[in-house]
């Protein structure tokens, strides 16, 4: 699977209320965006391609979008149901 090439903010405006890009008003992202690959500068502050709001996105709990926090859970443990894996094994798998 080839990797996407980077999203720029070509023709993007900036506003009082933000930057309008293609009619979207973007808002700069949070702290714990920093280190996502989905993170674009633009002059001297740096949006998310994906999600204009990226505070909404943090407020219950971690984005969804996020590249960086999934790195992290690759290396996580899944909690498996006992009673499937009893049965499992009962079956030789």
């Amino acid at each position: 699977m080839a990797k996407k090439k980077p999203v720029s903010l070509e023709g993007a405006v900036k506003t009082d209320a933000g930057l309008n890009y293609k009619g979207v008003i973007m808002e700069t992202i949070v702290e714990k965006c920093e280190g996502c690959d989905r993170v674009v500068p633009f002059e001297d502050a740096s949006y998310c391609t994906t999600y204009a709001q990226p505070a909404l996105k943090w407020t219950k709990g971690k984005c969804n979008f996020a590249t960086h926090t999934r790195e992290a859970e690759k290396g996580t443990k899944v909690k498996v149901n006992p009673l499937k894996a009893s049965k499992r094994a009962a079956r030789g798998r």
